[in-house]
């Protein structure tokens, strides 16, 4: 299941360095707006403990983590949804992504310009709430006018599709987001094909120096901005993990004690849009490969099953599940068999966050 989350926000917040971090690729961070113009696409393996300590004890040839790809999105400005800047450009982009990071600058620098002349997080988040807002709006505008004339034939699906789209519009022009009108989940799913931006799950990033790591003042506004929408939100220092990725493992372990913390911030970004999509992780586990999957919240047995290979979906018999908390106190497999903690589930089986699956198929 490929998950990609865009990174947005203004020119020169930090997406740039922030990319940089994540992928340690050392793309260009330039202090002038539109340093990128063409997404640059990174894959990043999901920080899992569990699967470390699943792999200590099977001793696998090959661990195989879970990854998201990030895609740093040029600086929007304000008018992008009308074409400014690389407004365009812009969009089309982040309609191909699946959540939004939305990268919000938490910090003063004078050598670093603002593309509005002042650091105000709240402003920020509204000139690009507003523009991807009135960008949905233009879409959904469009798709209205046509259901409203294929309505008229008074077909039952094409009066349900057009009365979806007229509340939509009407909640975009009372200002609220798609994600935030109390949709049900079929109609989500029926919009799905209109790609709209403000429907896709969203975390707030703040990014902060060095120098402003407590009591924060445009912190604390975007905090109470992200619990205010119900999203997540995490802070961090772009530039001080962008410095750290560079770093050997045992390197930055030793970076990390010197400030007093226990793992870099990425790792709560990287794990918060994994979990931004309800996903969950599953894994397999033999002497050839430890690997984590993902499969979303609720997902049955035999859909798990088809994350690994559809013929395993087709075909499913069972799944012999072990949670991981056993598979871990009895020491593997055979432990947890010889324990009876091993469960034969059938296809009716939900998924549960860290089991250990062998699947039986007929091929």
């Amino acid at each position: 299941m490929g998950i990609k989350c865009g990174i947005v926000g203004l020119p020169n917040v930090g997406k740039s360095t922030l990319f940089n971090a994540l992928t340690a690729s050392g793309i260009p961070a330039e202090n002038y707006p539109f340093c990128t113009i063409d997404p640059n696409v990174g894959v990043v393996n999901v920080p899992d403990p569990k699967l470390l300590a699943i792999a200590a004890i099977v001793k696998p040839k090959k661990t195989v983590p879970t990854v998201v790809e990030f895609v740093d999105i040029a600086g929007l400005v304000e008018g992008a949804s009308k074409g400014e800047g690389l407004g365009n450009q812009f969009l089309a982009h982040i309609r191909e992504t699946h959540a939004i990071v939305h990268l919000v600058r938490c910090f003063a620098d004078e050598d670093i310009t603002h593309v509005s002349g002042r650091i105000d997080p709240i402003n920020d988040i509204d000139i690009i709430d507003t523009e991807l807002l009135l960008a949905d709006l233009e879409t959904v505008d469009k798709s209205l006018q046509r259901a409203e004339k294929q309505a008229k034939t008074n077909e039952k699906q094409a009066v349900i599709w057009r009365n979806l789209l007229a509340r939509v519009l009407a909640g975009l022009e009372a200002g609220t987001t798609v994600r935030r009108l109390g949709l049900q989940a079929e109609e989500l799913a029926q919009l799905n094909t209109l790609h709209l931006i403000t429907a896709k799950p969203i975390m707030y990033v703040a990014n902060i120096d060095e120098a402003s790591q407590t009591d924060n003042p445009y912190v604390a506004a975007v905090l109470a901005r992200a619990a205010d929408e119900g999203v997540p939100a995490v802070v961090i220092c772009a530039a001080l993990e962008a410095e750290l990725a560079q770093l050997a493992p045992d390197e930055q372990q030793e970076f990390l004690a010197d400030l007093g913390l226990e793992e870099p911030g990425l790792n709560r970004m990287i794990a918060g849009a994994y979990t931004l999509l309800g996903l969950q992780t599953f894994y397999t586990a033999g002497p050839t490969e430890a690997r984590a999957w993902t499969v979303r919240r609720g997902a049955t047995a035999p859909e798990a099953a088809g994350q690994i290979h559809t013929d395993f979906q087709r075909g499913f018999i069972r799944a012999e599940v072990i949670g991981y908390d056993n598979f871990i106190a009895r020491k593997g497999e055979q432990g947890a068999k010889a324990a009876g903690e091993m469960r034969l589930e059938g296809k009716d089986y939900i998924v549960a966050e860290g089991d250990v699956i062998h699947f039986r198929f007929n091929v």
